[in-house]
Parts: structure tokens; C-alpha cells; sequence
């Protein structure tokens, strides 16, 4: 019933939004005159701000400590949509139901899926779901160089006066992200091949694990919609012990119950492994924080990481 209920909304809202909108060719959204954009996530949201900057007005529906995988379109939400020049989503089913919606949009506004700036080749492929793909693409640094690429490209083409602007910036930004990418590998590699096993409440940080060596093991599926069972608990918490991983992770968009489940496992059979920190996975840290921009975000995840498991 609550499925029925939830896919029930959705359609309401995607009717409303495709009713109010129209196809008007026009920046409507914003009372200064800039594109106004709405992104679905803060990473996206960062990348939009980060290449319009000035010629842009752009806010994120989904803030900290919010699950993409079950978010649920609000009032205010629709509104913001509809009031939306162009639209940013990630894309690979990241948000669920919510992608119907952008592509019933896609006729009467520009509604972009930043996944599709990442070649097919390059995903991950969810082995639960076969011909789906992990949407975690942020987790490599790389990968995420190529959304703003297209950021930038898409930016441009909804508003060519400032082509030059918005490649600029980009530019600009990737070059900040390659530094990034640098700092986390080096990072990384002060661990020990063996030492590089990360463990997470959902299967999150595949693409992170990778592009820096890291095996990764999470509790439930790349979606947080699917939900661990006894099973799964028991056997993370045999790998765990028979591995003798010092450090696991609760995330900050996920209740911590389930890897405190794990720990507590782990304790019964004899070891004790510590929660070695909060990590941010499908969101970021709060607005106006370092961690609340894709760049923080990065870098506390793999400081967090790496200084737990060298214990």
C-alpha cells in the first residue's frame, strides 16, 4: 500500500509540474534575471555553482543528511521546479522515482542528467540489477571532471552569450578537482595494499574504491532502498573478523543502526572493531562548512578513512 501511495504522488506531482510549466523559452525562475537552477543534490548543486557562478542563481532540493535512493518530492519542491530555467539530476536512478518526473519535464524544459556526461563504459554495473548502474560517479574524482565538463557544455547551450564564461570556469574548477585527486591518492597509498578495505552502511563508494585501490564492502545495495537482513549483518561480521579490519563507517545520510548491528556481531565473535567516523556518501556536510562543498566533502572522507584505518 505505501508503494501504491508513494508512485501515486510522484505522478501527481510530475502532472502538476508538466502542467504549470509550459514550454516558454524564457528564464523565468529568478527575480534577478540569472538562470535560476534547481540541481537535486548538493554535489550537483556545487558543480552548477561552481561553473555559472555569477550568471546563475542555483539551489539544491536535497540537503544534508538526506537519502537520494527514498527522497520524496515536497509542495515546496514542485514549486521550485516549476519555477526552474533548467533542471540537474544525477541521474542511474540515484533518485529513484523522481527520474520519471525529470523526463516527462524534459519537453518543456531543460532537464539534465549529469551521469550522461560520463561514458557508458565507464559505470560501474549494479549486479543486483543487471543493465543498471551504480550512480555513485562523484566517489571518483575523475569521473566527476567530466560532469563539469558537461555542466559547462549544457550551461552553454541554454545560454550562449556567456559560452566563454562558463568554460572558463569550469576550467578553473577542474583544476582545483585534478589537485584533489592528487591529495586523495596520495593519501591513500599511505596505506598498505592490505589495509585498503572499506566498510559502509550501502554499497556507495564502489567507483571510489576503484579509482584509489580500496576494497570496498557495504551493508546494503548500492541502493538504500533494499534493506540488510540477518544474513548480511553475519556474514560482514565474519569478513570482518577474519580480516581483522580495524574501523568501519556509519554515513551521515544513513542511520548508523545497521553498522552498529555489524559492530556489535563483530564483538560477539571475539574482536572488537571500532566506528572509525561518519563519512558523507550521498550528501554533503552542512552549507557555509568545508564539507559542505564537493571538495571538502572529498577530502574529510578520505582524511576520515585513512586515519582510522592506521590505527
Amino acid at each position: 500500500m505505501q508503494k501504491i501511495f508513494i508512485v501515486a504522488t510522484l505522478f501527481f506531482v510530475a502532472a502538476t509540474i508538466v502542467g504549470c510549466t509550459g514550454n516558454n523559452g524564457g528564464r523565468s525562475g529568478s527575480a534577478s534575471g540569472k538562470i535560476f537552477i534547481v540541481s537535486t543534490t548538493a554535489q550537483i548543486g556545487d558543480a552548477v555553482s561552481h561553473v555559472g557562478a555569477e550568471f546563475v542563481e542555483s539551489m539544491s532540493l536535497m540537503g544534508p543528511g538526506i537519502d537520494p535512493h527514498t527522497y520524496k518530492p515536497t509542495h515546496g519542491d514542485v514549486e521550485r521546479l516549476t519555477g526552474a530555467d533548467i533542471i540537474f539530476y544525477n541521474g542511474n536512478h540515484l533518485e529513484g522515482k523522481m527520474g520519471d518526473i525529470f523526463e516527462q519535464m524534459s519537453g518543456s524544459k531543460p532537464t539534465v542528467a549529469v551521469a550522461d556526461g560520463i561514458p557508458e563504459e565507464l559505470y560501474i554495473t549494479n549486479v543486483s540489477f543487471p543493465g543498471a548502474h551504480d550512480p555513485h560517479i562523484w566517489f571518483d574524482v575523475d569521473l566527476w571532471v567530466m560532469v563539469v565538463q558537461y555542466v559547462a557544455e549544457s550551461l552553454a547551450e541554454f545560454d550562449p552569450d556567456h559560452t566563454d564564461e562558463y568554460f572558463a570556469n569550469a576550467e578553473a574548477y577542474e583544476s582545483e578537482l585534478h589537485e584533489l585527486d592528487t591529495y586523495v591518492t596520495n593519501r591513500a597509498l599511505e596505506l598498505d595494499d592490505s589495509s585498503r578495505v572499506l566498510i559502509t552502511a550501502h554499497d556507495a563508494f564502489g567507483y571510489f574504491g576503484q579509482a584509489y585501490s580500496f576494497e570496498v564492502r557495504g551493508l546494503q545495495g548500492i541502493s538504500t532502498a533494499t534493506e540488510a537482513g540477518t544474513a548480511d549483518v553475519s556474514s560482514l561480521a565474519d569478513f570482518i573478523t577474519e580480516r581483522q579490519i580495524p574501523a568501519i563507517f556509519v554515513e551521515s545520510s544513513v542511520s548508523p543502526r545497521t553498522i552498529e548491528a555489524v559492530q556489535a556481531a563483530v564483538e560477539s565473535r571475539g574482536y572488537n572493531v571500532e566506528i572509525g567516523g561518519q563519512l558523507f556518501s550521498d550528501a554533503m556536510g552542512e552549507p557555509g562548512t568545508f564539507e559542505g562543498t564537493y571538495i571538502g566533502m572529498v577530502t574529510y572522507n578520505i582524511d576520515t578513512i585513512v586515519d582510522s584505518l592506521s590505527r
